[in-house]
């Protein structure tokens, strides 16, 4: 493997390491919340939610861009404001990964606790705890395996991301491009046998990825 594919590596583990830290902190609760509330338009929140999961990535990306490019709704602000853009940035590459793997997080953390008996959490009401303490000690370790497999095919897809991040993030060498990016320059440039290395690696790995997360919902059943 050339040092310019290791850098790719390096740079998608960081990518996806982030992006499913924050897909955690935002997809478990918004998967407790889609499980157990009931709202006017819980409709609308799983919807876009789940939006990410079936329309191209590229599309999902110029989404992205018109929200948070320099002219975005948000974009245009802070770039008035600091003269700063999170376009055409690493963090861009995480935002861009997070939100294509947010959706597997929700969807799987969501089933695991809808498959988690109420009775369990009334029996802890009557017991005197608040809704948020029984939903930390009781729903969310009995959900554990099932969050956990969320949390697992969330990173596999965001180690694998390719049209967002191409759309919002780019592909600059050292910078953003991550191993799906190498993989498509290496293509375009004739480089087979680069090709090869790269392709292999990320299969073993998300093999790897999926055998953990079929571990786990087992487990979680």
């Amino acid at each position: 493997m050339s040092l310019g594919a290791f850098t790719a590596l390096i740079i998608s583990l960081k990518v996806a390491t982030v992006a499913t830290l924050l897909d955690a902190a935002i997809g478990v609760p918004l998967a407790y919340l889609l499980a157990r509330k009931t709202f006017r338009l819980k409709w609308l929140v799983d919807l876009a939610t789940t939006l990410p999961l079936v329309l191209p990535p590229t599309v999902t990306g110029y989404y992205l861009i018109v929200l948070l490019g320099r002219n975005g709704w948000l974009g245009h602000p802070l770039f008035a404001l600091t003269g700063w853009s999170i376009t055409f940035t690493w963090g861009a590459a995480v935002i861009a990964s997070a939100v294509m793997a947010l959706p597997l997080l929700v969807r799987t953390g969501r089933a695991a606790i809808e498959s988690v008996d109420r009775d369990l959490e009334r029996a802890a009401f009557t017991l005197g705890h608040s809704e948020l303490r029984a939903a930390i000690e009781v729903t969310i370790p009995l959900a554990r395996n099932g969050l956990l497999a969320g949390v697992v095919l969330a990173f596999a897809r965001a180690l694998g991301e390719f049209g967002a991040t191409l759309m919002l993030a780019g592909n600059i060498p050292g910078k953003t491009t991550t191993l799906p990016l190498a993989i498509y320059t290496a293509v375009q440039t004739g480089d087979t046998a680069e090709v090869l290395v790269m392709v292999g690696g990320l299969t073993i790995l998300s093999c790897a990825v999926i055998f953990m997360a079929g571990r786990l919902g087992t487990k979680a059943a």
